[in-house]
């Protein structure tokens, strides 16, 4: 029998402080921890469905808004200070500890949606997660898009993103840009790195600080072969700055939607991952394939220049 799930809203300290938006879905007795790390302009409950899927199968799942972005930014995002290595380094942390603490003792793995992915080398304290799972997890760097997606990539960084800086000090949500809306910090540093093919990676000695080279837990990336942006070249990219930990790219084809593991109990039992050994094939391995029809939602293949 199915434990109840308990579902929670609640708030979370980032390190300095900062007020974060979250969301708890776990069974009574949790076989282990997931902390799903959302995509750039996705609010948390846009990954409701999973992480329902994932309490009813064992997992404690936690969700939360990265600051500036939905239920964790504030009246006004004119003037307010936000940046992608900020979500890393300060609010990551707190949700990894947040997620950890829904089962004590129990394994915690992360589930990143792109930039979801790209944070835990920013984060001091990833080394908490057993493993990590990476769903369109690609460089944001514009020449590794598919060539049809390029142009209108290009107009979004170089015409319309200004545009909405110059008149409204932030990136609204709607238009051109398919997310929530995003703080200007966000912004800049984003376009700065989809101007550089190493993308974030081509200016890493300068990014401090940063432990891309301490993440040694096992990373499965799941790409999607119709996604214009986290294209093959793009995943291998992002994978590469994880140099010290075993990396596998699995590929999924249009139709299928991706959803945790039927079996928790497997997951769990076979979670104790050797750190130098290869990527598992459990734990967060099964994200596995089910029809449309379940109902669950997919996760986007493209996403009308927004939400990555």
């Amino acid at each position: 029998m199915t434990d109840p799930i308990q579902i929670e809203s609640r708030t979370i300290e980032a390190l300095d402080g900062y007020p974060l938006s979250a969301l708890s879905m776990s069974p009574v007795r949790p076989r282990a921890s997931v902390l799903i790390s959302s995509g750039t302009g996705f609010p948390k409950e846009f990954y409701k469905r999973i992480a329902e899927a994932g309490a009813k199968r064992g997992f404690a799942c936690l969700l939360y808004d990265y600051r500036g972005i939905a239920g964790s930014k504030p009246a006004s995002l004119r003037g307010f200070k936000a940046a992608t290595t900020m979500w890393g380094r300060r609010d990551m942390p707190a949700a990894i500890d947040a997620a950890a603490a829904l089962a004590p003792g129990k394994p915690l793995f992360t589930l990143g949606h792109s930039v979801g992915g790209h944070l835990i080398g920013f984060c001091p304290n990833s080394d908490r997660a057993t493993a990590h799972a990476f769903v369109n997890v690609g460089s944001g760097y514009w020449g590794h898009h598919k060539a049809h997606y390029q142009p209108q990539a290009l107009f979004f960084w170089l015409v319309y993103g200004p545009a909405c800086l110059a008149t409204l000090g932030y990136i609204p949500a709607g238009g051109l840009w398919g997310g929530t809306a995003l703080p200007k910090g966000v912004f800049t540093q984003w376009r700065r790195w989809c101007f550089q093919e190493g993308y974030y990676g081509a200016e890493l000695d300068r990014l401090h600080p940063n432990w891309f080279s301490r993440v040694r837990e096992p990373i499965r990336s799941w790409g999607v072969s119709d996604d214009p942006i986290a294209t093959r070249r793009a995943t291998e990219v992002i994978l590469a700055l994880y140099s010290a930990a075993p990396t596998q790219i699995e590929w999924m084809t249009p139709g299928v939607i991706w959803v945790m593991p039927r079996s928790a109990t497997r997951a769990c039992s076979r979670a104790r991952v050797r750190r130098s050994g290869p990527a598992p094939s459990t734990g967060l391995k099964g994200i596995c394939q089910v029809p449309r029809r379940a109902g669950l939602e997919a996760v986007p293949a493209g996403f009308h220049h927004g939400g990555r």
